[in-house]
């Protein structure tokens, strides 16, 4: 089961939204994010935060017509799209995508990305963005993209360093590279073949695939 879940960020194009959504998706909704889920004429399975950005009337209709809500007590440790996150986990999804995770304020949009890298996660979490997304990678793992030729694929150091950096099917080939934190030299490679490869030895990074 792949649980998508809406977060409250700014979304300036509901059809690119929708692209990224299938009909037997687990729909959960992090706080104000439930917005974005009815905007496109759906309701969330679940609501999950401390509900103070969700608008009431539509928390109201959304329970009446038998959504879960998850409500968490303003003073929490966690923001609602960690605890929505953890949600999906517990109800058992093989698979997360964020939708409306960036945008608005920076430090809420930072926080959204990086927590892509905050843990191991025992699942496969990608950020969808437009026709963008966003996925770690960890040391040991190789990540496989797909795609149409010609799209865009950035590499992005979130360690001290990115060792062993390999790819294959990319048109501006590394093998067994060492890139650095802060380093520009894995943006804007291009998807030459598909399924192209992408592995590090060791470290953390950030992989962004966006269109031709």
């Amino acid at each position: 089961m792949r649980a998508v879940i809406f977060v409250n960020g700014l979304v300036n194009d509901y059809g690119a939204l929708a692209s990224w959504v299938q009909p037997d998706d687990y729909l959960i909704a992090a706080d104000g994010g439930a917005a974005h889920c009815l905007a496109l004429g759906l309701q969330p399975h679940v609501v999950v935060g401390d509900l103070d950005s969700v608008d009431a009337e539509a928390l109201a209709e959304m329970q009446a017509a038998g959504v879960a809500v998850e409500r968490h007590k303003p003073g929490k440790d966690q923001t609602d799209l960690e605890l929505a996150m953890e949600r999906a986990l517990r109800d058992g999804a093989g698979e997360l995508l964020l939708l409306g995770a960036l945008g608005g304020r920076l430090d809420q949009t930072l926080a959204n990305l990086l927590i892509l890298a905050q843990r191991e996660w025992p699942v496969p979490v990608r950020i969808a963005e437009g026709g963008q997304s966003a996925q770690v990678l960890h040391g040991g793992q190789t990540l496989t993209l797909t795609g149409s030729t010609g799209s865009t694929v950035s590499l992005l150091p979130l360690s001290p360093k990115v060792t062993g950096i390999t790819y294959t099917g990319l048109e501006y080939p590394l093998v067994d590279a060492t890139l650095c934190l802060g380093s520009t030299r894995g943006i804007s490679n291009v998807l030459a073949a598909s399924p192209a490869t992408i592995r590090i030895a060791d470290g953390l990074a950030l992989v962004v695939q966006g269109s031709p």
